[in-house]
C-alpha cells in the first residue's frame, strides 16, 4: 500500500499584487505646499504584479528550496506562506501557523545574545523551564562564543552573520510544522552552515516542512530534495532538486 502523503501547505492559485510609491515630480517644499493647498496626491503609485497565479503543495517531511533571480517574488511568496502578507487572489492553506525566520528577523538590538535567546524561546511557546535547558545548547550551537564571550554582550555589538546564526539556531531549538528560511543560511562560515544543514534534516525527519530561499545553490543542493524555481512570479519548474538546479544553471549561464 502507498504510503499516504499529508500536505502541510497548500498554495492554490495565489496572486499578490502590492503597490509601490514613489517621489512626487515636483518634491520640493514649495511643490509639497501646492500638493497641501490642492490636496494632490504626494506621490506617485504603481502596482506590482510580485506573485501570478502559483499552485502548489508541499508535504510533511519536505525541504523545499526556492530559487530564482532577484525580484522572482520568493520572498514575497514565503511571507504570503507565512500569514504575514495577504494573497490578492487565491489562498494559502497551512498545518499549524508555518514559523518565518529571515536574516532581519526581529531582536533586540540592546539586550545581550543570551536575554535575545531566552525572550526568543519564549515568543515560540516554549516552556520556561525547557528555555533554561536550552539556552546554553542554542549558544553553542550558534557559535558565537568561540571567539569570545559575545553572548553576555548587546546584540548591537554582533557582526551581521552572528546575528543571522543566532537567528537560526534559536528557531531551530523547537520542532515546527513548518519552518520557513529566508537566506539566513547563506551568512556565517562552512561549519555552521554544516551543522545548519543537519538541522534541517533533524526537522524533517520529525515530520516538519522546510522551505529555503537562497541564492547559495549549494544549501539547497544538500539540504532539499524538492526545488521550486520562480521567475517573474510564476513557476517556471517544480521538480526534484537536482534536475530544477541544472535548468536554473542553465538559464543562468545564458542570460
Amino acid at each position: 500500500m502507498a504510503e499516504t502523503r499529508i500536505p502541510t501547505v497548500v498554495v492554490d492559485d495565489v496572486h499578490i499584487v502590492y503597490r509601490v510609491h514613489g517621489a512626487a515630480k515636483d518634491s520640493s517644499p514649495l511643490g509639497a505646499l501646492r500638493r497641501i493647498a490642492s490636496r494632490g496626491p504626494s506621490a506617485t503609485v504603481r502596482e506590482v504584479h510580485a506573485v501570478k497565479g502559483v499552485s502548489f503543495t508541499a508535504h510533511e517531511g519536505e525541504a523545499v528550496g526556492l530559487i530564482g533571480t532577484n525580484g522572482s517574488g520568493k520572498s514575497t511568496l514565503l511571507r504570503a506562506i507565512a500569514g504575514l502578507l495577504p494573497a490578492t487572489k487565491g489562498a494559502v492553506y497551512t498545518k499549524g501557523q508555518p514559523s518565518l525566520l529571515g536574516v532581519n528577523a526581529a531582536m533586540m538590538a540592546d539586550l545581550s545574545g543570551e536575554r535575545n535567546v531566552v525572550l526568543g524561546c519564549l515568543a515560540m511557546g516554549m516552556p520556561k523551564g525547557e528555555v533554561r535547558a536550552k539556552t546554553q545548547e542554542i549558544i553553542d550551537f550558534s557559535g558565537i562564543n568561540e571567539r569570545g564571550d559575545f553572548s553576555s554582550l548587546p546584540m548591537r555589538t554582533y557582526s551581521s552573520g552572528m546575528g543571522a546564526r543566532l537567528r537560526f539556531s534559536i528557531a531551530a531549538a523547537k520542532k515546527h510544522e513548518v519552518l520557513l528560511i529566508d537566506e539566513a543560511l547563506a551568512t556565517g562560515d562552512a561549519k555552521f552552515r554544516k551543522r545548519s544543514e543537519d538541522r534541517v534534516r533533524e526537522l524533517r525527519a520529525g515530520a516538519g516542512t522546510v522551505f529555503l530561499v537562497s541564492h547559495s545553490l549549494s544549501s539547497v543542493r544538500d539540504t532539499c530534495d524538492r526545488t521550486i524555481w520562480l521567475e517573474s512570479g510564476v513557476i517556471r519548474m517544480d521538480g526534484p532538486t537536482d534536475e530544477v538546479l541544472a535548468a536554473y544553471e542553465e538559464f543562468s549561464t545564458a542570460k
